[in-house]
């Protein structure tokens, strides 16, 4: 039996500064979890602002770390082992992580593991669930959209992904030309509420393409030329009209997701997988239209679809400590020459994904 390890995670890819400690044994055990955002920091600019984000991490962190400790009531020499995101992300606020990271290893002595952040999101299922590998993973978020099989824990297959625009990019956008708040992806789903998604015909890109990989930056044009014509014709937009935008454009953003993730589905089940699973991970996993279509997608074929709590979902460091102790139970080596990477694809061996998003690089 492998004996349990205790570790502090550190995270700070975009734009929440997060510690946590979290220890392993017949179930993962969060003993804390600390996570500051930094939206009100960015709200005046439409977006996250590199710079600003790097120095607010660099403020933060090491707070961050001193509340995870004491909230687990325990100390550095208590711990096992240090896991921190080493990209992909903002590199100044990777790099940030990593440098308090190692300074923390070099004072004690402890082992030193650089996360992949999307390893991070992609192993949570056997953080909340004890998921067994192989099962099949969407990154959908503000920075990512990637359909993954994890066939265990150093080891990713892509099947597909956003060649543009990640869609909680495109919710955010939305919002934005809606002159709605931020973050976009919940008060977009808010205005769709009381909206009719039947009102404006919104393109579902890449559905006559075979294949898993997605595209957003087209639906996203299509909702700015809306409001243009409406503007236009009306001399502005109704609130009305704001709804039903929103609402067509979240009914796309759904059949979208739900008709790739069938397919990411039928390949993944050709594995025969002992317990098959669709798991999801990511701001927009919160969106509950996005939710009970994936939720009617694993009824229909027959798996089980896993869906950490939002708390979990979102950034945090409790993932990243538990990839580090699966890491680490893995064999990964200590790493105390680890430097922060803005580009990390999990499956090495797929064609790079094409384009930027308003959190990073596609990986």
């Amino acid at each position: 039996m492998t004996p349990p390890l205790t570790f502090l995670g550190i995270e700070s890819s975009c734009d929440d500064s997060a510690a946590a400690i979290v220890r392993s044994g017949d179930r993962a055990e969060i003993l804390s979890s600390i996570v500051e955002g930094q939206a009100a920091l960015h709200r005046d600019f439409g977006g996250v602002v590199p710079e600003i984000a790097a120095r607010a991490h660099a403020e933060r962190l090491d707070g961050c770390v001193e509340r995870a400790l004491a909230d687990a009531g325990i100390g550095l020499g208590q711990l096992d082992g240090i896991a921190v995101t080493a990209g992909p992300g903002l590199i100044g606020g990777v790099l940030s992580g990593v440098m308090l990271a190692r300074g923390l290893a070099a004072a004690t002595g402890l082992p030193l593991v650089g996360v992949n952040h999307l390893a991070g999101h992609a192993l949570t299922p056997r953080l909340t669930d004890m998921q067994p590998f192989p099962y099949l993973m969407l990154l959908v978020s503000g920075g990512h959209c990637q359909f993954l099989i994890a066939h265990g824990p150093t080891r990713f297959e892509r099947l597909g992904g956003t060649i543009d625009d990640a869609p909680g990019e495109a919710f955010d956008k939305t919002a934005k030309i809606l002159g709605l708040s931020q973050p976009g992806g919940p008060a977009v789903e808010a205005a769709a509420r009381d909206g009719d998604a039947r009102r404006f015909a919104f393109p579902r890109p890449l559905l006559d393409r075979e294949g898993c990989d997605l595209s957003f930056s087209g639906l996203k044009t299509a909702v700015l030329r809306a409001r243009d014509a409406l503007v236009a014709t009306k001399g502005g937009i109704t609130t009305q009209d704001r709804a039903d935008i929103c609402a067509g454009f979240q009914a796309a953003v759904v059949d979208v997701l739900v008709e790739k993730s069938r397919r990411a589905v039928l390949r993944y089940l050709e594995l025969g997988p002992a317990v098959p699973a669709l798991a999801v991970a990511g701001g927009v996993a919160a969106n509950g239209p996005v939710r009970t279509g994936l939720e009617m997608l694993c009824a229909d074929v027959g798996i089980r679809l896993v869906a950490p709590p939002m708390a979990l979902c979102t950034d945090n460091a409790a993932m990243i400590a538990w990839a580090g102790i699966e890491l680490v139970q893995a064999g990964a080596a200590r790493d105390e020459d680890l430097v922060a990477r803005p580009r990390w694809p999990l499956d090495p061996t797929a064609p790079g994904m094409l384009g930027f998003g308003k959190k990073g690089a596609k990986a």
